[in-house]
């Protein structure tokens, strides 16, 4: 059963250049708690930046004609000129409702190359994934029912056939693109977090397979999108009053690159509304090599649950990002080496790494632990981390473990 729209925020800027950095060339403007009303006054008043609120337009295509506002979050996507972007720097500096700007980054879809995963398990598949066993999912009484997942990802095969019946709620934030997943990323990471326990002819692969699945489309075809589109579909899963958000995407970052201000007061905001923002750490590191690289954005965010990846002997993907600084951590870890999940049709299945394919473990695990025990927001993410199986590892790589299923 699947319900959906096209809730369009396009992944490319509408007239501002784009820069060499990563960034898109358009504005996060964060806006003080409570002061959303004054904010967007204050953006027409000192920048005459011109901006709508979700709330007042639900499916369009970036509309203001500057930018949009997203009421839940406190925050604006902007296009703005030099003139502008100073006279908001001042107000940022000043007393007043504007908290922070920052230029919009550039996102990806996080998953290691085909021809660098591991080898396959050396574990028994054939009912169960190593990485449901894993997490102990397979054990867990738990079944996800009752609890929404909201994945961000690069969409959706929503005619799959291992997920008839299953109720599914779809929108797309990419301009120009539907639902449908052209990439393959997204389903794969659907199918980890809320797939199919018993699909035919083949190992359960779903950790909450029970839980309503949100399949939100923030990345394209070709597996990039924009912070805006990221924090449009954030603001469509709490406004959904999604238990859980899985972001298995983001952006490399350099040691000593401070997290946004903007994703952390968003993630903080979200938990106080009941939802719990798990993302990949990212995929940077070559620790075959000796060298780790810093936990990526958003994931370096505090309020934001960032997730490593382990492989079947437990030890640390070679790949995965790590506490490098004071500024990002690693929460927990979950499987993220070899994972089968589903794939858009006709392949149906498929075997990838990357701290993607840990991200939606954890995000299921949070689901049955959400129904098991009634918990969101910061009591999740505290269960999560209770319940973590410590290992032998570092914990700057690691953190509290690996997730563990109630």
């Amino acid at each position: 059963m699947q319900r959906g729209a096209d809730m369009t925020n396009p992944e490319e800027n509408t007239g501002a250049a784009a820069g060499d950095d990563g960034t898109t060339g358009r504005y996060l403007v964060l806006l003080e708690d409570g002061a959303i009303e004054a904010g967007t006054r204050a953006l027409n008043q000192i920048a005459g930046v011109r901006t709508a609120s979700t709330a007042e337009a639900a499916g369009a295509e970036f509309p203001g004609p500057d930018g949009l506002v997203f009421d839940r979050l406190g925050v604006a996507v902007i296009d703005a000129d030099p003139d502008q972007l100073s006279a908001l720097s001042d107000a940022v500096d000043a007393p007043g409702p504007i908290a922070a700007l920052e230029a919009e980054r550039r996102v990806f879809a996080i998953s290691a190359t085909a021809e660098e995963a591991a080898p396959a398990p050396q574990v028994d598949e054939s009912v169960f994934t190593w990485g449901l066993q894993a997490v102990g999912a397979n054990k867990s009484t738990a079944t996800g029912a009752g609890v929404r997942i909201a994945v961000l990802d690069t969409g959706f095969d929503f005619e799959h056939p291992e997920f008839a019946g299953r109720a599914v709620t779809t929108a797309s934030f990419i301009n120009g693109e539907t639902v449908a997943d052209g990439h393959g990323h997204g389903t794969h990471c659907i199918g980890t977090a809320a797939g199919p326990r018993a699909p035919g002819g083949g190992a359960g692969y779903g950790v909450a397979h029970e839980a309503e699945i949100f399949a939100g489309k923030v990345l394209s075809n070709a597996g990039s999108g924009s912070d805006g589109g990221i924090l449009a579909g954030i603001a469509w899963a709490v406004s959904n009053n999604c238990q859980v958000v899985s972001m298995s995407l983001g952006a490399a970052v350099r040691p000593g690159t401070p997290y946004s201000q903007t994703y952390e007061r968003v993630a903080s905001r979200a938990l106080a509304q009941g939802t719990l923002i798990v993302a990949a750490a990212g995929n940077e590191s070559r620790r075959q090599e000796g060298r780790i690289n810093p936990v990526g954005h958003p994931a370096n965010c505090p309020s934001v649950l960032a997730v490593g990846a382990i492989d079947v002997a437990t030890a640390l993907g070679w790949f995965s990002c790590g506490t490098v600084d004071l500024i990002g951590a690693v929460d927990v870890v979950a499987p993220g080496v070899d994972v089968y999940s589903s794939w858009p049709r006709p392949k149906n299945h498929n075997r990838i790494s990357g701290t993607s394919m840990a991200t939606p473990h954890v995000a299921g695990v949070a689901a049955l632990i959400s129904q098991a025990t009634g918990a969101r927001g910061w009591e999740l993410w505290a269960r999560l981390h209770q319940a973590a199986r410590r290992l032998p590892l570092p914990s700057v790589d690691v953190g509290a473990g690996v997730v563990q299923a109630p």
